[in-house]
């Protein structure tokens, strides 16, 4: 029984992880159609830049902690804004080269990241609380899963308080329906994509720092191995919608783990079979509109 309730518990949190890189694209997919290929390199230059700021302060202090989540989410915004300004607004409804830029982008910044910090993992220390348990009905549960629902639960909060209750809000959803009818409305739609662009980048700024939290390391390639998994729960969910992303980043981690627990470690190719049958019987995804 333990075994179920430590599956369990750890499937949720790590869908909590699954949730905090996948919102960003869902939200950047479902208001611009913009498929970003690029998105696992805001978590990845987060997570860098986090532990750089936390190795600085205290990297076991609860203050160090807090000042790197911070800092990385600020990132994460930014080099996210700068990317939509700079390589997507010029390309908006030619998706094609949309995914070649982002790809090539993906690339080229993995090859810097491993230029300026190794090729080699970086191992990182945090706060002594998240490398312990806590027993849950028998099941030790490593507490680093409890942050990690704790903190996809405040960004689902946050993103959906924006989209319907803030005048961007309203401007990007209105932006999305009528664009021209916003426009001559005189109002910007291009600072409000550039905010949707931040606020993804944010999202995967904090899961890049809580990922290297989770995963006891950072490299080039955490961003990228994370994203394969974002993008699935993205489809599984149906592109755009966030509530859906946030129901399958639970049902892919829960059942990713259940078969990794006593299914002699095939998580990966279960998650694989749940994306086909998807595809199959719903191709717009859960909670996703058809075409």
């Amino acid at each position: 029984m333990s075994t179920v309730i430590l599956a369990l518990l750890t499937g949720v949190g790590l869908g909590a992880l699954y949730f905090l890189v996948a919102s960003g694209l869902s939200l950047i997919y479902g208001l611009m159609h913009v498929l970003n290929f690029a998105h696992g390199v805001f978590l990845s230059l987060s997570a860098f830049v986090g532990w750089e700021v936390a190795r600085r302060m205290d990297a076991g202090s609860w203050g160090g902690f807090a000042a790197s989540i911070l800092v990385g989410a600020l990132v994460g915004a930014a080099f996210a804004a700068l990317t939509e300004l700079a390589l997507i607004r010029p390309l908006y409804e030619r998706h094609i080269e949309q995914v070649l830029v982002t790809v090539g982008l993906s690339f080229a910044a993995i090859a810097l990241f491993d230029g300026m910090w190794g090729t080699d993992p970086i191992y990182i220390p945090g706060p002594a609380w998240l490398g312990r348990t806590t027993e849950i009905l028998g099941a030790k549960v490593p507490n680093v899963y409890w942050l990690l629902m704790v903190a996809a639960t405040v960004v689902l909060a946050l993103l959906v308080l924006f989209l319907r209750r803030t005048r961007y809000g309203v401007i990007i959803r209105a932006g999305v329906e009528n664009r021209a009818m916003v426009t001559a409305l005189g109002i910007d739609v291009r600072r409000s994509f550039t905010i949707v662009f931040a606020i993804g980048g944010a999202a995967a700024g904090i899961g890049g720092v809580l990922a290297a939290q989770w995963a006891g390391y950072v490299s080039a390639g955490l961003g990228q191995t994370l994203l394969i998994f974002a993008f699935i729960v993205t489809i599984v969910g149906g592109l755009g919608s966030l509530l859906g992303a946030a129901i399958a980043s639970v049902l892919v981690a829960v059942l990713q783990q259940f078969a990794n627990f006593f299914l002699a470690g095939t998580g990966d190719f279960i998650v694989v079979v749940l994306l086909a049958v998807v595809l199959l019987v719903r191709p717009a995804g859960l909670l996703g509109r058809r075409a």
